[in-house]
């Protein structure tokens, strides 16, 4: 009796060792089933839902002709879901300023997109995948305005989207005296409205924005002479942290367009050029 008892309990300590050396092997497969769902949903819908702003000219925006998505974000989404095998794109509206936030608190969003500065602060929010392009900031003021360089700034009200890195630049600005006061506007488009409708007297953003407005649609603009660039950033695909597999397929598609001018080409369709294109 005392050799059957032993016998058990020696053969549910082998069962306890083996448990504890099976389990983070199951934990982990578990997590990467959760991981691989969202590329796998996507695959077998045939549908990638993205959340982006809607006038977010000329990174992203909705044609009003053809209520399709244009711009340069726009163009590399298309691309990539090509070479995935994905039939079709569902978008969701949301202003640049709650982009990443509301991307994160509905989970049948699948990626974000839209002009997104990969910074140290939107890391803490999402995962990013490689650097699609690279940019800077500038100013810009009416063609006929008396303010012709940074010291011309001092007295003037100056423009800046919400949420963007702009936005504390411009702040830092003020409380260094080195501008009037700074305006936080939701888009873009009512940047530009603000300009020329006299609301400020200046505008803060990114130079792809502005060269683009420049050239396609207001000539009575003019970029601040002299200006010299104090921020540097790359733009990315926001995903969630936890989807490893679907940030590594959009990485692979990503690599793949470098390598085969794919991504060039889209850039210098959307007006950029070689200084704005990454290698890595």
């Amino acid at each position: 009796m005392k050799k059957i008892f032993t016998s058990i309990v020696i053969i549910n300590i082998i069962g306890i060792i083996i448990g504890f050396m099976i389990a983070p092997r199951e934990t982990i497969m578990a997590n990467s089933s959760i991981e691989k769902d969202r590329l796998e949903m996507i695959k077998e819908k045939g549908i990638i839902t993205i959340a982006a702003p809607s006038k977010e000219i000329p990174f992203f925006w909705i044609n009003a002709e053809t209520n399709k998505m244009s711009g340069i974000d726009a163009d590399v989404i298309t691309e990539i879901t090509r070479r995935l095998g994905i039939n079709k794109v569902e978008i969701k509206e949301v202003t640049f300023a709650d982009l990443l936030n509301k991307f994160n608190a509905d989970d049948s969003i699948d990626i974000a997109v839209g002009g997104i500065f990969i910074t140290p602060e939107s890391e803490k929010l999402v995962a990013f995948t490689k650097p699609l392009y690279k940019e800077s900031e500038t100013v810009i003021v009416p063609r006929f305005s008396k303010i012709n360089f940074m010291s011309d700034l001092k007295n003037a009200v100056i423009g800046v989207e919400k949420g963007t890195i702009f936005e504390d630049l411009a702040k830092k600005w003020k409380k260094n005296n080195l501008i009037k006061d700074a305006l936080s506007l939701d888009s873009t488009t009512d940047l530009f409205n603000a300009i020329s409708s006299g609301k400020i007297d200046a505008g803060l953003a990114d130079s792809i924005i502005i060269n683009y407005y420049i050239k396609e649609k207001d000539p009575l603009l003019r970029q601040l002479k002299g200006y010299t660039p104090e921020l540097q950033g790359v733009m990315g695909i926001a995903v969630k942290k936890d989807d490893v597999f679907l940030l590594n397929a959009l990485n692979k598609a990503i690599n793949d367009m470098k390598a085969d001018g794919a991504l060039y080409s889209i850039l210098v369709k959307n007006g950029l050029d070689k200084n704005n294109m990454i290698s890595n």
